[in-house]
């Protein structure tokens, strides 16, 4: 019998091929053509001092051994490991997926073909992944062909319509679903043909009878040659969330309409009902003005305190009207520069000689509406000024950098705030002094913290009884 290797049509054949390596029975790479050096890295003499199974990673070695063994025994054309994921090892440590084919050319001697298919079998998991990917997924997908029937119809759409696959497969797919369109399904086809891809919403009907919303999205799949082959259909439910949507658009009229009303209530409270105590005001006035002669002490006590009510009153009615303007009033935002926003406050408040106001540290500037800003400072001051209960007065005003916040600070050596009215003091028309002692409308601090909550800050503050209180609140800095 001819040797292969020294036949010379064999050798060209040999050596245009793709990568070939000859082997004997022993394992011994006898010749290994061009392209299977440039495949492993070896050069024709590296190839004939090393063994086969140092051609393949060392964890398969011993089997690959035992598996040449029992080929010696029946040598055979056929693919090497049909079924199995084969690598095979280059020079330089790397790894490749391989497809190896052996045939018997001689006695003990096999040509083994090797092919590096790690392209193909990425391709392969690719594909795979895609495909577990499609069954994992709450999405209705299903493919159908251009007569609309379907060819696939995963386990996302079983449980969207209740539908088993082998009930799907091979029906008419929008009559199946019952699908209610937004357009006529001819346009929509055409608009598919067209770009290659359509997006809306639709209505299916399940197994059970109810219906579905559902946000469609179509992909065309073309042939090679390009003529249209299937189309490719994922449907998200968006039921609950299009119900949430038509819930949200009814509380938003709701709230225009309690809006409305909260309008028409303040303008009655402003107008119809500050017009009645003007007018009490006044009267009180002309009485003790012009029977100033005919009232006793008493009398005059009575129409100061008429007076007082209606002054209380009418501060109350400003108050309820500034707390139901926050958050539904809106002003530009502007650069609120507070160093001269508190020097304007304290002037307007004007202090009494025994207090004094004192600013620590620089104050930045806010970019915010400055009227709020205004009123949370001159609530927190003149609360301070308004409870002093010592012959000395000190007000202290300060601000530290606080990360995204700045925290200011209100500081007073008055008569302090027991713990178990820090929460209490901040509820609308909460006050701890008595009404007669110090005049309040309760709604000072309740506004402070409804305008710092606004503005995404905090609000509180920290006390000992008999020495003073400390407010601090935080506001953005942008």
């Amino acid at each position: 019998m001819t040797n292969p290797l020294e036949d010379k049509s064999f050798r060209w054949l040999f050596d245009a091929a793709d990568a070939m390596l000859i082997a004997d029975s022993g394992g011994s790479i006898r010749l290994a053509n061009p392209a299977a050096e440039r495949l492993f890295g070896h050069t024709q003499a590296e190839f004939e001092a090393i063994n086969i199974e140092d051609l393949i990673p060392q964890r398969f070695r011993a089997k690959h051994a035992h598996d040449r063994a029992d080929y010696k025994g029946y040598p055979r054309g056929r693919v090497m490991g049909a079924g199995l994921e084969l690598c095979g090892l280059r020079r330089d440590g790397s790894e490749f997926a391989a497809d190896v084919s052996l045939s018997p050319i001689g006695e003990g001697i096999t040509l083994a073909t090797v092919h590096d298919v790690s392209a193909r079998r990425h391709a392969e998991r690719t594909v795979i992944d895609q495909a577990a990917l499609l069954e994992l997924t709450h999405d209705a997908i299903l493919v159908r062909d251009m007569d609309d029937r379907i060819s696939y119809w995963n386990r996302g759409a079983e449980e969207r319509y209740g539908w088993m696959r082998q009930e799907a497969l091979g029906e008419v797919a929008h009559a199946l679903l019952h699908t209610e369109f937004p357009l006529p399904l001819e346009e929509l086809r055409t608009d598919l043909l067209r770009d290659g891809r359509w997006e809306g919403e639709v209505i299916h009907t399940r197994h059970d009878g109810t219906k579905v919303q559902m946000a469609s999205r179509w992909a065309l799949v073309r042939a090679t040659d390009g003529t249209p082959k299937a189309v490719l259909e994922i449907n998200s439910d968006v039921t609950a969330r299009r119900r949430a949507e038509k819930r949200q658009v009814q509380l938003i009229e709701a709230l225009k309409s309690a809006n409305e009303e909260l309008q028409n209530f303040a303008y009655v409270v402003s107008h119809d009902l500050k017009a009645p105590l003007r007018a009490i005001g006044s009267l009180s006035d002309w009485l003790v003005s012009d029977y100033a002669d005919k009232l006793d002490d008493q009398g005059r006590e009575y129409l100061g305190l008429l007076k007082s009510r209606v002054i209380r009153m009418d501060a109350l009615i400003d108050g309820i009207l500034q707390h139901s303007r926050v958050g539904r009033v809106h002003e530009a935002l502007v650069p609120v520069d507070v160093n001269a926003l508190v020097r304007e406050i304290i002037d307007l408040l004007a202090p009494p000689p025994h207090i004094r106001v004192i600013v620590e540290t620089a104050l930045p500037t806010l970019k915010a509406e400055r009227t709020r800003i205004q009123q949370v400072f001159q609530n927190l001051i003149s609360n301070a000024i308004k409870y002093l209960d010592k012959p000395e007065g000190s007000i202290r005003i300060g601000c530290i950098d606080d990360g995204a916040m700045w925290r200011f600070s209100i500081a007073d050596n008055g008569p302090g705030i027991e713990a178990r009215h820090f929460e209490r003091i901040f509820q609308l028309f909460q006050t701890l002094a008595p009404k007669d002692r110090v005049e309040s409308s309760g709604v000072g601090l309740a506004l402070v913290k409804k305008i710092v909550e606004l503005y995404g800050g905090q609000v509180w503050l920290e006390s000992e009884v008999g020495q003073g209180s400390t407010f601090f609140f935080t506001l953005p800095k942008q």
